[in-house]
Order: structure tokens, then C-alpha cells, then sequence
């Protein structure tokens, strides 16, 4: 697999070539932030943004890193969601609303939720566990759990954009000047008010105003004749999610990680050190070992006491060329529909949607792309939705509860990172500084008592 060139002064791997140039100076400043803070080798497994944020704070604590992917960096669901820093609409996933649909429109493959009708016990099991959880009192311990984590989140992200001159993410992340949720109705919007109202009522603080039909088009005016009235969102971000998890892969190789893309991990090995096991025999010790694969996580944790079902809640998206693209993000909560302006003018606009519970690896189901058009098209106004390009899907990993994976597993040296469902990218950076304080450490915040993937 290849070794890098270590420097044993501090535990930071230098590339070679590095030394010379910009690329240098920022190595250097790095290894003198970590020097004399350990020198543990740790193999992270997955390229998301979830596994490179985790690789970034385990380096910049001294870990020397090696990441393991499958793929390709951002190959999963880091690559192709809607990049939005939200905490206003970073929740629990279980909620009552989504049982009040019905199971016979959780059949339908244009249902923003949806359950391929097949056997699989897996998945059952699985809904199971999750409409449990589908009742007010769970959710409103749940809701704890996200407005503590997203106290912090938006910092998280500022650590990362702060450090920028000295081994930090490159890629800008914008201001959400403001984020518009847009609806057919007052009676549509309702439910997302009183969602808002419990939310500040629970603790948490939501910035928001009402905007009637001639505000909200004044605000976008690219909003077709479907929208009626709106909420203005503020004190939210967003990024472009492809380009924000290469920069940070970037920024963990100029710090000296190794980053080792098509290899599969069989599986992670107790006994002494921990070792990854890839599918060609080939074995790599370290001293620890971060598994933050997505949707596949289940396959290699269980083995270390993880039993919680991580299953594939897969999102649908395509990329649009508006004739006047929205400055800012924009939700259709009803249609459960995200668009986000991804940067420049040939960038375009990113429409995501869909949750749809089944298999991480199946293709593409081109039903649940045409459903998405569908529900955005009478909401904007100088969209050729038929002009589409980049049509993709991802997995999110998703548990019964809501709430992530996080932590030590019952094999000494093997932590897991994972479980964030739609909210890996909120909540990503974050996981990792948390991550790396208990790994190098030993500090296990209260966030990550929550977050036990033992629970």
C-alpha cells in the first residue's frame, strides 16, 4: 500500500517534496502546533466528511494518519446532498409526522419518503426500531440531544475555515443571507412554525419571520407561482459539499496523511493492537482505528459490540441552470425538497429531496428523480427541469433513534463515527473534534455519552 515519509521529530507525515514552497510553510506550522502531543498511528476508514474531519483533529492533536476508501473521496453522501449548516433544521429524523403519512404512502415511489415494497427482514427490523421512536416524548429527548450539538456546530466549521493559513479547509462556507422555507399555503406552513416553536420552547433558538406572497417573491424572485408565503431563516450557512470534502482531504494530505482510495476493508481485528483487514489479505496495524463509513458502518462495527442498525436512507439530486439562480438556499418543506446555489454562475442550482429506505449499493431509481422535479416545478419560475444533469443518489446512515454513532466500541482501540443520518454534513466536523479529544485524550463530553454507539 505504500508508506509516507514519517518525521519522527513530532509524528507528522511530510509527503515528499514537502519542505519547499507555500505547501511547506504550512506543513511546518502544523507540525509545530502538535509536536510533543503523542504519536499514535490511527487508520480511519471512510473518505466522507465525517472520516477526513476526524482524520483533521486527530493530526493536529499528533496522531500520525492513514485513511482507507472504498472509492473515492466524497464518493458517498458527503458528495452530492444539499451542503446546508443549518441547526434550525438539524432535528431528529423520528418524528410523529412521518407515521401520519401512512404505510400506503410510504409504498409510493413519489413519496418523499419511501419503502420499497420487498422482503427484508434487516429492513424491518429497522422500521421497527424506528417508528418506536416515531412518538412526541421521544422526539423531544432527542431535540436535547441536537440543540446541544448544534451549539456547536457552526464553531466546528469555524475552527476548520479559521485555520486555513496553517494546514485548514480552503473552500469558502457562506452565509445564508437568509435561507427561505417556501409554502403553498399558511396551512402548510403552520407546521413548520409550530416545529420552530418547540424548538425555542425546548431551549433551543430558531430565528425566523413570517413572509406573506409579495415578500417571500420580492426576497427570490426566481420562485414560481406555486409558493404563497414563506418563513425567512436566519443565522444559517451553507457550503458546497463536493468541493468543501476534497479541500479538507486536501488539507489532511498537506498535513501528511496517507489517504488510500479503492481498498476495501473486510474487517477491523482486536487482540492487542487493532489491524485492518482489506479483501486482498493485506493487513495494517495501528494503535487505533476509526471506522466512519456511512451507510456500510454496521458491516465492520458489529463485530465490536456495536448492535444498533445503521440503514441506508438514501437521497436523490440533480443539478439545474436557472435562468436567474437563487442567491440563497431554499426549502419546500411540504415536498421535502433543498436547493442550494452551489458557488459560481455555470455551477448551478442543486435540487435534493427524498428519503428512501433501502439497499446502500442499488442503482438509481429514476422514479424518485422525476418525483422531485415534479414537486419543485411549480415552485420556480425559468427552470427547464427537463435539462437536468448530474443525477445522483447517496446513502445517509440512519439509526432507529436519530441520534449518531459516536465513540469507544467494546474492542479496545476500535471507535466508530457514524449514524448522522441527513445531518452528517451539519454535523461532521464537529464528530471529529469530538472524536479525536476522547481517542488522544480521553475526554468524552457529554454529547458523546449520548451518542454511545454501546447504547
Amino acid at each position: 500500500m505504500g508508506s509516507p515519509l514519517w518525521d519522527r521529530r513530532c509524528g507528522i507525515a511530510q509527503p515528499c517534496g514537502a519542505g519547499r514552497g507555500r505547501s511547506a510553510t504550512a506543513v511546518d506550522r502544523v507540525r509545530r502546533d502538535t509536536c510533543g502531543m503523542g504519536n499514535q498511528k490511527i487508520v480511519v476508514v471512510g473518505g466522507g466528511i465525517v472520516g477526513l474531519a476526524s482524520a483533521w483533529h486527530l493530526q493536529r492533536g499528533g496522531a500520525e494518519v492513514t485513511l482507507v476508501e472504498r472509492h473515492e473521496i466524497a464518493a458517498g453522501s458527503s458528495w452530492g446532498n444539499a451542503g446546508w449548516l443549518a441547526p434550525a433544521l438539524t432535528l431528529p429524523l423520528p418524528e410523529p409526522a412521518i407515521l401520519a403519512t401512512g404505510i400506503r404512502a410510504l409504498l409510493s415511489p413519489r413519496s418523499p419518503v419511501y419503502v420499497p415494497p420487498r422482503w427484508d427482514p434487516k429492513l424491518f427490523g429497522f422500521l421497527a426500531g424506528f417508528a418506536r421512536h416515531c412518538t412526541d416524548r421521544r422526539w423531544r429527548q432527542a431535540l436535547q440531544v441536537f440543540i446541544a450539538a448544534n451549539a456547536d456546530a457552526l464553531d466546528a466549521y469555524d475552527e476548520l475555515a479559521g485555520a486555513a493559513d496553517t494546514g485548514g479547509v480552503t473552500e469558502p462556507i457562506r452565509q445564508a443571507t437568509p435561507m427561505l422555507a417556501a409554502f403553498s399555503s399558511e396551512t402548510d406552513r403552520e407546521v413548520l412554525v409550530e416545529e420552530f416553536r418547540r424548538v425555542n420552547a425546548g431551549g433551543g433558538r430558531t430565528d425566523y419571520a413570517l413572509l406573506d406572497d409579495a415578500q417571500v417573491h420580492e426576497l427570490e424572485p426566481a420562485l414560481g407561482a406555486g409558493v404563497r408565503c414563506g418563513l425567512r431563516i436566519d443565522g444559517q450557512r451553507f457550503i458546497n459539499p463536493g468541493r468543501f470534502v476534497h479541500s479538507l482531504a486536501d488539507a489532511v494530505k498537506l498535513a501528511g496523511a496517507e489517504i488510500v482510495t479503492g481498498r476495501d476493508v473486510e474487517r477491523v481485528e482486536g487482540g492487542g493492537r487493532p489491524r485492518v483487514r482489506f479483501d486482498d489479505g493485506n493487513v495494517l496495524e495501528a494503535d487505533a482505528v476509526v471506522l466512519a463509513n456511512g451507510a456500510w458502518l454496521g458491516g465492520l462495527a458489529r463485530d465490536h459490540g456495536v448492535k444498533r442498525l445503521v440503514q441506508a436512507g438514501r437521497g436523490y439530486s440533480f443539478t439545474v441552470e436557472p435562468e436567474a439562480t437563487p442567491r440563497n438556499p431554499v426549502y419546500f418543506p411540504t415536498q421535502r425538497v433543498a436547493c442550494t446555489p452551489l458557488g459560481g454562475p455555470q455551477d448551478g442550482l442543486r435540487v435534493a429531496g427524498m428519503m428512501e429506505f433501502r439497499d446502500p449499493d442499488a442503482p438509481l431509481d429514476p422514479r424518485r428523480i422525476e418525483a422531485i422535479a415534479d414537486a419543485a416545478r411549480p415552485m420556480f419560475t425559468g427552470i427547464d427541469f427537463t435539462a437536468r444533469r448530474d443525477e445522483w443518489v447517496g446513502s445517509r446512515p440512519c439509526t432507529t433513534d436519530g441520534l449518531p454513532l459516536v465513540g469507544a466500541t467494546r474492542t479496545p482501540g476500535v471507535h466508530v463515527a457514524g449514524g448522522h443520518g441527513m445531518w452528517g454534513v451539519a454535523l461532521g466536523p464537529l464528530t471529529g473534534r469530538l472524536l479525536a479529544r476522547q481517542i488522544l485524550h480521553g475526554e468524552t463530553a457529554p454529547l458523546l455519552r449520548s451518542f454511545d454507539p454501546l447504547r
